[in-house]
């Protein structure tokens, strides 16, 4: 074989083929093709006058039956530079393409899977390794594949062909060109027993996660981003059977509950010691503290540490959770679902995708499910239905429309806080402190929207996303508010409504140019967010005391005062620049700026009157320089604000800035196992300031200065990947120094409510890769929260807990049985506290779920 011909081919197609040999017709070639001839380490180029710093993106993935197997075809826009180094490790022949990354049309950071392709190969896997780095993998069954290389118009052909005896080795022919997808009519094709399953999945590889968008909205590899950043991928997530995002987010280091509201799915979370309410979806705004996220439609979970303003506006300076939803998909895919509990726990759910007409423009995937469960405590019983269709359209060859529609209705008796005595010890865990047949909840969230994207050209494209969120809350409840003499809890009642609607739309200009030798990735924004609330309640005077040692709930129904409702709106505008800049294949700067405005008013709905609020406006900016002194290490910097705006004002109109997040922020990420395990180590400092406080100067109490400050330090370290084949990992540590700097309330140095100073996480599981055990996997996980402090005033502690969980599964082609274990050793713990003695939410004692589910 002549490699000037091989090198004028791969400059011709840039394309790299992998091609599978059934055993029938398993062929070696000639010695001037043979690859055992090849060094491990040798490194075929291809030249071209592309930069030697460019990134291949390859952006397209075929397979192709042939007479002889199958080929597998990494497309490239044109002939470009490419470098293949090839090695073995155990039965696995492993291709390295550097220089080169993945991007396929349905999103980064995308899997290529051929299960079984031909008798003696499990499975042929083409993904990023790294930001550089595209592996395509091999596996033979139970032993390693024997690889040729072969010559072709078409690119360089990887041949792979199950390892035979000598006693069945053909004869060694001379070289050969590949041979033509169309099988010659003197040879009859090679037959196959099975079918060859191809599949082009939109998982991510495993536990371990490359990249993210998050962070820049843009596809940019997580070693490339100057803060920290940890995505769960949606197999973290049935493994672990998560059935909140709460939980969803106790492997992240820093991370800790907020507080659900009334156990539903709806939540605030602790990130670096700053609660943040609710969540993203998609990259840009979704629910409030209200509102309800089930986990059905999740395909996976990026959090953002530290300050985010800069994309995203108000939020508070310790991060962001941004839900990433499942899309539809281009092949048919059937998911049945069942599971069963303890506690009449049942859900049946089903996932449907594929494609709704032949030349596959127009895409589809509905989620439906139910829930009925009983809580730990007595009395309670919730409902929680999931309806969310998704249909994606390419409008053209470079024009994508995606419609979406999510129903969420959450009902029911529902669970109560809990309460801690004088003497520290806690109500018991099954104690209802309120009255059960005054409370009831009915809640539903709805999400609607689109989004549209058009690519200009291959360097510019512009994106637009229209959102509508809305709420409706229904309920009537008691509420304990003191402990009497630790005797008897203090109830307050209301029967209240409220409607919240969140419109949110957005449009991006993204680009990338260079400047010389220096690239540019540039984002360019604006958006604009209307949120509306309307809330209405009456409130009960003849509420009883509730004895707690002889509790007595056959009461009657309370007698509820006028009803009272107002009407808060807001309106907020911001423009955004951002620019990923590389100097060097390993020097990188992102550098952005944000400003917003934001307006807003108060109506009283009885009265009729209207209050302005002030007008607020920020400047938020960010820059982070990387590192990367070898492909597997990044080290960076970066610098960050943030803000939140403040409503009130002083008697005499005195207007108050926002409060205000300033970060700094060192790290390192590194990869490691030959890229199959990834770590981000990270310290920090934030400070939030601005803080509204009393004016020691002024006896009136109404009056406020700004002189606050908390601040949070720390340490965080997170894990995740695969350690062995089949053993797969993901674990962090979180070291939070969180505390009062500067009030005039609060002692300075009082901790943060609810923020442990030490948390450490760990889940891991194991599946039998061959033999009759193939597809058994087992799961453990260990999740520690440290001590706390239960209110500002630091009065009483929280104590530290140490929960275990527990998975057994089975799964094989398609089919899956499993039993998920929650706290296995039934260990009584307090999950958080809403800042007080008498609002503690309990963890869930020992909950066990089996799932049954098919996939086809």
């Amino acid at each position: 074989m002549k490699l000037d011909k091989l090198f004028q081919s791969l400059l011709l197609t840039g394309a790299v083929v992998v091609l599978i040999n059934t055993p029938a017709r398993s062929e070696e070639v000639g010695e001037d093709a043979k690859l055992s001839e090849i060094s491990q380490s040798a490194e075929l180029l291809v030249q071209s006058p592309a930069s030697s710093s460019e990134i291949v993106q390859v952006t397209g993935v075929k397979a192709n039956p042939t007479d002889k197997g199958v080929e597998v075809i990494l497309q490239t826009a044109q002939g470009e530079q490419l470098q293949i180094t090839n090695r073995s490790a155990e039965n696995n022949f492993i291709a390295d393409i550097p220089n080169a990354q993945l991007r396929l049309p349905s999103g980064d950071g995308f899997t290529f899977r051929s299960q079984k392709p031909v008798e003696g190969i499990t499975e042929i896997t083409v993904t990023n390794l790294d930001a550089n780095t595209i592996r395509v993998t091999v596996t033979g069954e139970g032993e390693l594949p024997k690889v040729e290389l072969f010559d072709s118009d078409e690119g360089l052909i990887f041949g792979a062909i199950a390892a035979v005896t000598a006693a069945q080795q053909p004869q060694t022919p001379q070289a050969q060109e590949k041979p033509t997808t169309e099988t010659p009519q003197e040879e009859p094709a090679a037959q196959q027993d099975e079918p060859i399953e191809l599949v082009v999945t939109g998982e991510q590889d495993g536990y371990r996660v490359q990249d993210a968008t998050t962070a820049t909205k843009t596809d940019t590899p997580l070693r490339d981003i100057p803060q920290s950043i940890q995505v769960v991928p949606r197999e973290v997530l049935e493994d672990r059977n998560v059935r909140s995002v709460a939980e969803a987010v106790e492997t992240v280091s820093g991370v800790v509950d907020g507080a659900d509201y009334n156990g539903s799915p709806a939540q605030d979370f602790i990130i670096r010691g700053f609660e943040q309410g609710g969540s993203f979806r998609n990259g840009y705004r979704d629910v409030n503290s209200y509102g309800l996220t089930g986990v059905g439609t999740i395909d996976r979970v990026e959090v953002l540490k530290g300050p985010a303003s800069v994309l995203f506006g108000a939020v508070e300076p310790g991060g962001i959770i941004n839900i990433v939803t499942k899309q539809p998909l281009s092949e048919p895919y059937y998911k049945l679902e069942l599971e069963a509990g303890n506690r009449d726990f049942y859900q049946p759910s089903i996932d449907f995708s594929g494609p709704l007409n032949d030349d596959k423009t127009l895409l589809y995937r509905l989620n439906l499910s139910y829930q009925t469960a009983d809580g730990f405590q007595d009395f309670v019983n919730t409902n929680l239905t999931t309806v969310a269709p998704t249909i994606s359209w390419k409008l053209g060859d470079r024009t994508d429309l995606t419609l979406y529609y999510e129903y969420i209705n959450f009902k029911g008796t529902f669970e109560q806080y809990t309460s801690v005595l004088s003497d520290n010890t806690f109500l018991p865990r099954s104690f209802y402190q309120g009255y059960p047949d005054e409370a009831y909840v009915n809640n539903t969230t709805q999400k609607f929207g689109y989004t549209v994207s058009h690519e200009f050209s291959d360097n510019w494209q512009i994106r637009n996303n229209f959102s509508v969120v809305t709420g409706r809350n229904a309920e009537e409840y008691t509420l304990a508010t003191a402990v009497v003499n630790d005797q008897s809890l203090r109830q307050f009642a209301q029967d209240r409504d409220f409607t919240t609607d969140n419109y949110f739309g957005q449009i991006d200009l993204l680009g990338k140019f260079n400047t010389g030798s220096i690239s540019h990735q540039i984002l360019i924004g604006f958006d604009f967010n209307s949120y509306i609330q309307t809330f209405a309640r009456s409130i009960a005077s003849n509420v009883p005391n509730l004895d707690i040692a002889n509790p007595n709930y056959d009461i009657t129904s309370f007698n509820y005062g006028p009803r009272s409702s107002s009407t808060d709106r807001s309106q907020a505008y911001g423009i955004y620049l951002q620019d990923q800049i590389m100097f060097q294949d390993n020097l990188k700067l992102l550098i952005g700026g944000r400003f917003d405005w934001i307006t807003g008013d108060n109506t009283n709905d009885v009265t009729g009157e209207t209050t302005e609020n002030p007008e607020n406006s920020a400047f938020s900016p960010r820059i982070g320089l990387v590192y990367q002194p070898s492909k597997s290490i990044s080290l960076y910097t970066s610098y960050s604000q943030s803000f939140v705006p403040v409503t009130e004002s002083n008697p005499d109109g005195e207007i108050f800035e926002p409060t205000r997040g300033t970060q700094y922020e060192v790290g390192i990420k590194g990869d490691f196992l030959e890229g199959r395990l990834s770590t981000t180590l990270a310290a920090y400092q934030i400070a939030k300031s601005n803080i509204l406080t009393d004016d020691p100067n002024n006896d009136d109490p109404d009056y406020l200065i700004q002189v606050g400050e908390q601040r949070s330090r720390g340490i965080e370290l997170d894990v995740t990947g695969e350690i062995l084949p089949g053993w797969k990992a993901i674990a962090s540590y979180a070291y939070t120094d969180a505390e009062v700097t500067e009030d005039n309330d609060l002692p300075v140095g009082n901790r943060l409510v609810s923020v442990p100073k030490n948390q450490a996480s760990l889940w891991t599981t194991y599946e039998f890769q061959n033999s009759d055990l193939k597809g058994l996997g087992f799961g453990l996980g260990l999740f520690y929260v440290g001590t706390r402090s239960g209110d500002s005033a630091n009065s009483f502690e929280i104590p530290d807990y140490l929960r275990t969980d527990a998975a057994i599964y089975y799964r094989r082609d398609g089919f899956k049985a499993g039993i998920n274990i929650r706290n296995l050793f039934d260990t009584d713990y307090i999950r958080t506290s809403d800042d007080g003695r008498t609002f503690l939410r309990r963890g869930a004692p020992f909950t066990i779920i089996g799932s049954i589910s098919w996939e086809f």
